[in-house]
Formats: structure tokens, sequence, C-alpha cells
């Protein structure tokens, strides 16, 4: 098998959560143009169905799903619906994710669970979901999308309860890669640097100017930086790969 041949998801189906705006329709898009039957999850079921629709013109099968990824029934409902629309599970990308700026001393207690809430605790049961279906299969391979933050305090933003979000993710899915390791499913995270989506629209300038001054590459990043990665883990080619978490920030956390 050629290299290229490695890297191509054509007969592969997956799931992409948060997937209706920013990073998650990029790495939604990007396994579509690797030939995979896309399901397009997100809370908002319009913008979900739009995006559905634009994925589907590159040639490929899609779902539009309205998943809220806090509550365990939709979740199990939206792997069910994936494995009875196309008969299996290859590929779970969990990008849904929230973040608020509040400093620590001043975090109520429903705002940290919102928070973990979506950041974590749905990434872990959309990850588990999934696994359920792989380790059944003896194959598959779960992205979870995690932060820089996680591995950093970042700056000058404060947000104590995003950071301690992502880092949980990062370690459950580290986890869950040496349980299911045995079993054929593998487990990896991305963790992007800044990058311009609307959840960074809200950014201000000084803000936007401090990030790239600490970036190594000078600039902030894409949505379509991410998606060589997120082919990638899906893809045989990393076949050997797992428990990984592949960053992309431009050499932020280098300095």
């Amino acid at each position: 098998m050629s290299i290229l041949e490695r890297f191509s998801l054509v007969g592969r189906t997956a799931l992409v959560t948060g997937a209706a705006r920013g990073i998650g329709q990029a790495l939604a898009t990007a396994l579509a143009e690797a030939g995979a039957d896309v399901a397009i999850v997100d809370v908002n079921a319009a913008l979900a169905e739009s995006t559905a629709n634009e994925i589907q013109q590159i040639g490929v099968k899609t779902l539009a799903l309205s998943v809220d990824v806090t509550d365990v029934a939709q979740i199990k409902k939206m792997v069910t619906s994936v494995v009875s629309a196309w008969g299996r599970l290859d590929i779970a990308v969990h990008s849904a994710g929230i973040a608020r700026r509040t400093p620590s001393e001043e975090i109520e207690e429903a705002e940290w669970d919102a928070i973990l809430d979506v950041n974590l605790k749905g990434a872990f049961l959309c990850s588990q979901a999934a696994g359920r279906v792989m380790l059944a299969q003896k194959r598959g391979s779960i992205i979870n999308v995690a932060s820089m933050s996680g591995q950093i305090v970042n700056r000058p933003q404060r947000h104590a309860h995003y950071n301690a979000s992502k880092a949980g993710v990062l370690q459950f899915t580290r986890t869950l890669a040496a349980e299911w390791a045995p079993h054929g499913v593998r487990l990896n995270t991305i963790s992007p640097g800044h990058t311009v989506t609307p959840m960074t629209a809200h950014a201000s300038d000084e803000d936007r100017s401090t990030w790239i001054a600490n970036t190594p590459m000078g600039r902030l990043g894409q949505p379509g930086d991410l998606q060589g990665a997120v082919v990638y883990l899906a893809s045989d080619a990393s076949s050997y790969v797992t428990g990984h978490d592949l960053v992309i920030d431009g050499g932020y956390t280098v300095w």
C-alpha cells in the first residue's frame, strides 16, 4: 500500500462534534475530503444541517445531528444513529467546547461546572459511547480536541476552568488509549494554539498582539492548519500512534 493510500479514508465513517463551525467544521471537511462519510454533530441543529449540506457536495454521505454533549441519552442516540445509517463507526472526533474568561477568585460554581461539563465530561462521554462500538469492531480511531492551554497557563486571558478542562481531556485520553490499545482502538488528542474561530472572535487587539508576539511563527492559526493532523490520526498512516498529543500552535509552547 502506498503512503497516499494509507492516508485515504474511503469507506470509513466518522462523526465530529462541534462540527457546525470553526475548528470542528474544518476537521469534518478534511475527513470528507479524504473520503469518509461524516456525521455533523452540533447543539445548533440549523447550523449542523447547513454544514452537512455543504460537505455533502464533496461527494460523501453526511448526517446532521443535533446533540447536547452533556446529555448521556443524546450521546447514545448520536452513536446509534450513525451505526444504524452506515453500519459502523470508524472515526470519532470530539471538538465541541466552550470557554469563559473569569479571574479565578470570581469564578462561580455554575460557571466552573458549565465549562467542565462540556469540555471534559462531554468529551469523555462521547469517547466512551464511540469506544463501545469500536471495541466491538476491534478497530477505531478517537481524536479529542484539547488545547495547548492543557499544558501551559495561557496569557493574558484568565480561564483556570478552561485550562483544567483541557488538561483533563489530555489525561483521560491517554488513559483510555492505554486501556483500549490491546483491542484495536486508538485515542489521540490535537492541541491547537491560538486559532481564528468564532470562539476567539471577541478577542481584543491587545490580546491578539500578545498571542502573535509569543508565537515563533508570528501569526495566529487558521482552522485549516489542523486538517492534516486529523486525517493523519484518523487514517492507517498513524496505525502505531496512540496516547499522543499533537500540538499545533505555531511554536507557542516552545518559548
